[in-house]
């Protein structure tokens, strides 16, 4: 049974690892968090992205943990209400959609379930990958924890700041395309009394969105404010906490109090919105998966479909075909149409969000064809 170094416990790596030993492979994942990362924003599962769920038989039990929302407003820099709509939300689109939108804490709890349930990997929490070198027969992994080990495959499914992609491929910069904004995400109590509903508050250079979870019993909050890259460090949260006040400062409203909570927040993120751009995902027997390879930023509504796609036909096409040369290569042959259409969503209208036509023809650019593994 050949192995597989996963760098990464998330959707991407949790999704490839069910796959990989379903083909045959023996998986085994290292996360550099001491578990399950939570905390996160609420993502999509659209079209083809839904099949694999569907194979996976999790589909029904991601539509039970879905998001309620009844229906979203709209508020200007100082809290005042323009609009509202009971057909839709800014995050996720017509309420009437198949499309299902849930926390990605909850995603990623449905797929570790299923892993573990399988006993279909073996999980290294609390590691990373230090460094990497590949010869003919396999990829030698030295880890940060001083360990070392030797498999026939490493994949990176480590997010936009890919450890695995720097190693292989080299510097980050060289590969990240900054969109012009930041983000951040956070929980805190439902101090509004949100009953499944979104409030978006809108300013010139900044704009926030609040939405209910857990039976209306908490926020999930994302900010945003237009700016060009910023030099921060990614694992800095008091520096980040700081920058995303100071550019947050120029709404009203109920703005003071959620900056407030932010300042306590158990599971605050920020970051760039950026997109990674590649001429190949794959070198020697390495190879990039996810945000790691093809982030299309938040901005898209696509990143998490991404994911589960390109996780479900990488494992597709090493279980095809022995020779890396050849799986590799497939495996970026059909996933490069679905990657390009899906990261232009991210740009086609900015600040308005991409045509329906353009998002029905990007999430069903791929096919996965039959599933050879019953």
């Amino acid at each position: 049974m050949q192995t597989v170094l996963v760098s990464g416990a998330s959707v991407a790596g949790l999704t490839l690892a069910h796959w990989l030993r379903r083909r045959g492979y023996a998986p085994t994942v290292v996360e550099r968090a001491p578990s399950v990362r939570p905390g996160g924003h609420a993502i999509d599962v659209r079209g083809v992205a839904l099949d694999v769920l569907d194979r996976m038989d999790l589909l029904e039990e991601a539509r039970g943990v879905r998001t309620r929302m009844r229906g979203m407003s709209m508020h200007d820099s100082g809290g005042n209400e323009l609009w509202r709509s009971a057909e839709m939300t800014y995050s996720s689109g017509r309420l009437d959609s198949d499309d299902i939108e849930l926390l990605r804490e909850d995603l990623t709890r449905l797929l570790y379930r299923r892993v573990q349930a399988g006993n279909e990997a073996e999980f290294l929490f609390g590691d990373s990958i230090s460094a990497l070198r590949w010869t003919g027969d396999g990829v030698h992994a030295t880890f940060a924890s001083g360990a070392r080990r030797m498999f026939d495959y490493v994949v990176g499914a480590d997010g936009l700041h890919s450890g695995v992609r720097r190693l292989a491929f080299g510097p980050e910069a060289d590969y990240l395309r900054h969109l012009g904004s930041h983000v951040a995400v956070f929980s805190t109590d439902n101090f509004l009394g949100l009953d499944n509903w979104q409030v978006w508050v809108q300013g010139e250079t900044a704009s926030y969105c609040l939405y209910p979870v857990r039976d209306n019993t908490e926020l999930r909050a994302t900010l945003g404010f237009m700016s060009e890259s910023i030099h921060h460090d990614h694992r800095d949260t008091e520096q980040q906490k700081r920058l995303l006040a100071e550019n947050m400062a120029s709404l009203g409203g109920d703005t003071p109090r959620l900056l407030e909570a932010m300042r306590t927040a158990p599971d605050f993120y920020f970051d760039a919105m950026a997109q990674v751009h590649m001429d190949g995902w794959t070198r020697g027997r390495v190879a990039l998966v996810g945000d790691a390879g093809y982030c299309p930023s938040p901005l898209s509504g696509q990143g998490t479909s991404l994911a589960l796609v390109g996780a479900y036909v990488l494992a597709d096409e090493l279980g095809r075909s022995a020779d890396p040369a050849i799986a590799l290569s497939r495996y970026e042959e059909r996933i490069r149409p679905y990657v390009t259409l899906n990261q232009a969503l991210a740009t086609e209208n900015p600040g308005k969000g991409p045509s329906e036509e353009s998002l029905t023809r990007a999430k069903n650019a791929l096919t996965l064809g039959e599933d050879d593994t019953e």
